[in-house]
């Protein structure tokens, strides 16, 4: 397996957080560095977190930083081996072996014949795997949706990056994939997954990095806008307030509702704006409900700063 080797310019952990900064997304140092010891060491990153945190935008913008495609695998109940790994063409195998039949002359062995790469539609686990230098970045979307035997069929993968496919045999990656897999934790995983990959807890951000993001995300909202934008999603979820809802906004609702809030031509963040764009807050009825007057005019209330 040939290892492609980081560019010179992610020399270190700070070369990696401004080159992530420069494609927008904007990584603290903790995370920073399991992402960069996941790169030195070739190792598949976990990632789990809230629904939002900006696990998959993880991804999509590494993929950028390293210059390599990005290919997803979407997990979700009842995911099957054969469209992670591969399938076989049935339709050009039985042609074959029509055209094999008509065919004057001896005995041939069909099939080997028809049981050839060419014969594979190859799926994201080996196109990850197949993908040329420097290699493909390969996403691993909420692992936990998918059940525990997908799980232990991905450990050959995650543990040398090959899979072994019987009528062909084992296949080895050509580059290393840059391998990410991602979990809400909805369930817990196996151990054994675990164990063959390096691991982080992506929390909400603090309020610099969250008004970091809208502004860069949101370059339309102007600096007061973009402070209330990340005063206001902070506070809901502190406590005690975010006890009163079953999940409170990450990072991609606050970027969507400082959008709104811009297509709006809001100038400050108040009662009647929280009410009429909470649907973009928050996704489901309760906690909609759970957002009352009286909570939002306490949670637009001036924060004494120390100085």
């Amino acid at each position: 397996m040939n290892a492609a080797a980081l560019p010179p310019e992610l020399a270190s952990i700070d070369d990696l957080v401004q080159a992530l900064q420069r494609v927008g997304y904007f990584a603290d140092r903790r995370l920073a560095t399991a992402v960069f010891l996941a790169l030195q060491l070739q190792r598949p990153l976990l990632l789990e977190g809230e629904p939002g945190v900006g696990k998959t935008a993880l991804a999509k913008a590494l993929s950028e930083v390293l210059a390599r495609s990005l290919i997803r695998l979407q997990c979700y109940d009842g995911l099957e081996q054969r469209e992670a790994l591969y399938e076989w063409n049935y339709a050009a195998q039985l042609l074959h072996m029509r055209a094999a039949e008509l065919m004057p002359g001896g005995a041939r062995d069909i099939e080997a014949e028809v049981y050839q790469e060419r014969y594979l539609i190859r799926r994201p686990l080996l196109q990850a795997l197949q993908a040329p230098a420097p290699g493909a970045v390969l996403l691993v979307d909420e692992v936990d949706r998918a059940d525990e035997p997908f799980e232990a069929f991905l450990l050959e993968y995650l543990g040398e990056y090959q899979v072994s496919i019987p009528e062909i045999g084992t296949v080895r990656a050509t580059a290393t994939p840059v391998t990410l897999l991602t979990s809400n934790r909805t369930r817990d995983l196996h151990d054994a997954v675990k164990r063959r990959c390096l691991y982080h807890w992506l929390d909400y951000p603090e309020r610099e990095r969250e008004l970091a993001i809208v502004r860069a995300q949101v370059p339309g909202a102007s600096e007061a806008l973009a402070a209330q934008v990340a005063d206001f999603v902070g506070r809901l979820r502190s406590q005690p307030f975010a006890n009163a809802f079953q999940r409170a906004p990450g990072i991609a609702e606050s970027v969507e509702w400082a959008k709104a809030l811009v297509a709006l031509d809001t100038l400050v963040v108040d009662p009647e704006i929280v009410s009429d764009t909470a649907g973009i807050l928050f996704k489901q009825r309760e906690d909609v409900a759970a957002l009352t007057r009286d909570m939002t005019a306490e949670l637009l209330k001036p924060q004494d700063t120390e100085a």
